[in-house]
This record gives C-alpha cells, sequence and structure tokens, in this order.
C-alpha cells in the first residue's frame, strides 16, 4: 500500500493495473477512517483486483459556518486503516491539485437535492458530485463504494452517473453501527461522554418507526410522528429533521411502498448526526 498526492501518480498507477488485465475499486474518503469506511474497502478487495481509497477534505461540499477546519484529519490513522482493509493506493491531494486556480466547472444536481441535507446544506452535494466526478475522471474505476448511512448521497451519486453516463458500478454498502447502536461517523468525535450518551436515541428512534412498519403502518405521517415523539424525550437532542421519502427520487411520500427512505438529522449539542433506515 502506498499513498500519492498528484493526479498524474494515481492515473499511471491505474494504467499499469489496467495493462495487467487488473479491476480496480474506488472508496472515496474524507478520511478519518473508521469502521464504517473499512467495510468499504473489504468490499472492494472482495470484488476488484486492486483499490484506490481517496483522503481528502473537500473544502467546496462546506458552506461558511460549517466545520472544514474543525473537520478531523489523521494520514497516519488512516494508512493504518487502509492497509488493515486490504486497499493498495491512497490519493490525498492538497486542494490545490483537484481545485487550480480560477477553477469555475461543477457538476450540479435537482430532484434527489432538495430535501433532507439538501434544504438546510444549499451547496453541499454541488461540492460532493463534483468531487466524485473528479476522482471518477481520475481512477476510471470499474465499481465505486458508498455507505447508505449517507443515503441522500449514495442516490444523487446514483443519479448523476446515470444522467450523464459514467461507465461505473455503484455499490451501496450497509451502516456499520457501535455496539450500542450509534451509526459510526467521524463527527462521533466531537461529541462529549454525555452527547455520546444521549446519540443513541437516534438509532433507538429510528428503530421505533421501523417497528411500526414492520407492524403494517405505512402512513408516512405517522411514522414520522412517531420518530419525533421519542426523539423529543432526549434533552440533548434538536431535531433537524425527519423525513420519510423514496429512495429513487427522495421526495416525499404520503403512503411508505416501495423501496422507501425513512431519514433523521439531529444535533446533539453543537454536533450535527445523520441515521436512517430503508424499508422494501
Amino acid at each position: 500500500m502506498k499513498v500519492v498526492k498528484t493526479i498524474k501518480e494515481v492515473r499511471e498507477q491505474v494504467n499499469a493495473w489496467r495493462k495487467e488485465g487488473l479491476t480496480v475499486g474506488l472508496v472515496p474518503t474524507m478520511g478519518y477512517l473508521h469502521e464504517g469506511h473499512q467495510s468499504l474497502i473489504r468490499k472492494s478487495v472482495e470484488q476488484n483486483d486492486r483499490t484506490v481509497v481517496s483522503v481528502f477534505v473537500n473544502p467546496i461540499q462546506f458552506g461558511p459556518n460549517e466545520d472544514l477546519e474543525a473537520y478531523p484529519r489523521d494520514l497516519n490513522r488512516d494508512m493504518q486503516a487502509v492497509e488493515e482493509a486490504g486497499g493498495n493506493l491512497i490519493f490525498n491531494p492538497e486542494p490545490s491539485e483537484m481545485y487550480p486556480s480560477h477553477f469555475t466547472s461543477f457538476i450540479d444536481t435537482t430532484e434527489t437535492t432538495e430535501l433532507l441535507c439538501g434544504a438546510v446544506r444549499p451547496i453541499h452535494f454541488r461540492g460532493v458530485c463534483t468531487v466524485v466526478g473528479k476522482l471518477f475522471n481520475i481512477v476510471k474505476p470499474d465499481r465505486a463504494y458508498f455507505g447508505q448511512k449517507d443515503a441522500q448521497q449514495l442516490a444523487t451519486i446514483r443519479r448523476f452517473v446515470r444522467d450523464l453516463d459514467f461507465d461505473i458500478e455503484i455499490v451501496p454498502c450497509p451502516i456499520i453501527r457501535e455496539e450500542d447502536g450509534l451509526a459510526k461517523s467521524s463527527r462521533n468525535t466531537y461529541l462529549n461522554p454525555a452527547e455520546r450518551q444521549a446519540a443513541l436515541i437516534l438509532s433507538k428512534s429510528l428503530k421505533l418507526g421501523q417497528q411500526a412498519i414492520d407492524a403494517g403502518e405505512r402512513n408516512a405521517e405517522t411514522i414520522i410522528n412517531i420518530i419525533k415523539t421519542n426523539l423529543k424525550t432526549e434533552p440533548l437532542a434538536r431535531v433537524d429533521y425527519v423525513e420519510v421519502v423514496d429512495f429513487a427520487n427522495i421526495q416525499r411520500v404520503e403512503k411508505i411502498e416501495g423501496e422507501t427512505l425513512v431519514a433523521i438529522a439531529v444535533y446533539i449539542g453543537k454536533t450535527r448526526l445523520i441515521d436512517n433506515f430503508i424499508w422494501k
């Protein structure tokens, strides 16, 4: 496993693999890797001959009052995590490598980005899609791997890959959780001990919603109310949104049928956490 900093180096390595007839998987990340990221890497290692992991805190997906500077970074930790999971190459560019001076071209999306996180983070998905599109063009992978925890991101990337005819298979991977149910996230490191305990309200509330659907409830507003009511029992929790949408288009539904995403965003103290489940 090695680390490279430039687009030229990535392309040279991938081209060498291609000449050997090898398949290539890509796992885009912002670093500070945890078991959730490692599950994506392992899936890529299982399905491809070689795996590239990008480690890049993407500045253009952060709004002016968001946590770009505070976002955790630890390349040595990331190198160890990638090596443990079987990855072959880390691409760790500087922002100037990805966005040279007078950079003015972006991948913008509609419909799948109007609600959920897109409603409160207006530039976020333009930044996500642009950097992912660049990574796709740099690496040209056979497959790329994304976690279900960022379900709106997954749906949006699937859409632009389809719409713009990228010849890449998008492989979704399940949410990885702590033993007590909290979804793994780099932002969990922001939580103090009391907040960490309070954060369990997210998975507990979603579980109540899922149990209601499994028991036969199909009214989306009823499910939303069940989840919101339980979230409000935690004093440290402040609800950003609770939504029930169809997973393909990320649009609200009144009745739960087909592939449905139940998604929440909740502030625990100053830390914004997201979680979800997909009902089929």
